[in-house]
């Protein structure tokens, strides 16, 4: 089996990406979920900008974007945002590691939107990979000894509607980003992944701080004031984590890169213990167990 850079690359945005929601939810109790939300676009988007130069200034030539890559990369953006925020407020609602796993729906939700939008299907061993994950989802949600009936109450709470429209607006927001990628008309994976990443978190930042300034000033205030060291943290492991997506993703397929980050909630699982205290019954051990298997089938299938 020969691993490919994508996947080391998606392990390690997996990895980021749980150290930085969890200072997401912090920041949200310190400035709001508007302000949280802003800071991971407005301390990002300088270091996007600044990684762009310094590959332009290594050689490598910058794309020029076209309207298909304009395109692509506002339904990206905007999709994102919309994820981050619904997945941010299902935190307010349940635990961290509830709200995680029902955004991980994504995966699901990737590989069908990459089917219709990419044509870019699984072969049978990657479905497989994607129902083991699921089934490790649903031991991680239901109770022990409520079985489907547990599953069917949770589906209809209100943390898992905002989870699974997470989970959606990640999963397109995953196509945008590997269709904006692929839509730039030169560059290998790394300076297209720059440019893509670039692009979006500036004009992410300009539509959350214009809507901040129209609707919620107290939480721009926070973001850029008294909060600006924690919510600089956000914003800056937030874009080296994305930097690790979209290098990811324009490296293979969205559904490959998705089924693989389900290994998150093996993350999201440790940081229950370590940061938040929380106790993971046995029920959760094994659910950790069938994503894990999940993970090795489809490395084992490809």
């Amino acid at each position: 089996m020969m691993i490919g850079l994508w996947v080391p690359v998606t392990l390690a945005a997996a990895g980021l990406q749980t150290l930085r929601t969890a200072q997401q939810k912090h920041l949200t109790g310190v400035i709001g979920q508007n302000g949280a939300h802003f800071a991971r676009y407005f301390y990002g988007a300088p270091l996007a900008a600044a990684l762009l130069l310094a590959l332009g200034l290594s050689g490598r030539s910058i794309p020029l974007p076209g309207t298909g890559f304009a395109l692509y990369g506002i339904l990206g953006s905007l999709a994102q945002i919309i994820a981050t925020g619904c997945l941010i407020h299902a935190f307010t609602l349940r635990n961290f590691t509830v709200a995680t796993v029902f955004s991980k729906t994504e995966t699901i939700q990737a590989a069908l939107l990459s089917l219709i939008v990419l044509g870019e299907g699984l072969s049978g061993g990657g479905w497989l990979a994607i129902a083991v994950g699921f089934a490790g989802l649903v031991l991680l949600t239901t109770r022990r000894g409520d079985g489907l009936a547990s599953l069917a109450v949770a589906f209809r709470a209100p943390a898992t509607v905002y989870g699974l429209a997470s989970g959606f607006f990640f999963a397109l927001s995953s196509v945008g980003v590997r269709s904006a990628a692929l839509a730039l008309p030169e560059g290998d994976a790394l300076i297209r992944a720059a440019t893509t990443l670039a692009a979006t978190t500036a004009f992410q930042t300009l539509v959350m701080g214009t809507w901040l300034v129209l609707a919620d000033r107290k939480a721009l205030a926070g973001a850029l004031g008294r909060a600006r060291r924690p919510a600089a943290t956000v914003g800056i492991m937030s874009v080296v984590g994305s930097f690790g997506w979209f290098l990811a993703m324009t490296l293979e397929p969205v559904a490959h890169v998705r089924a693989l980050a389900q290994i998150e909630i093996v993350f999201t699982i440790a940081m229950t213990v370590l940061v938040f205290h929380e106790r993971p019954s046995p029920r959760d051990y094994a659910g950790v167990g069938l994503i894990v298997a999940s993970v090795l089938i489809l490395l084992l299938a490809r």
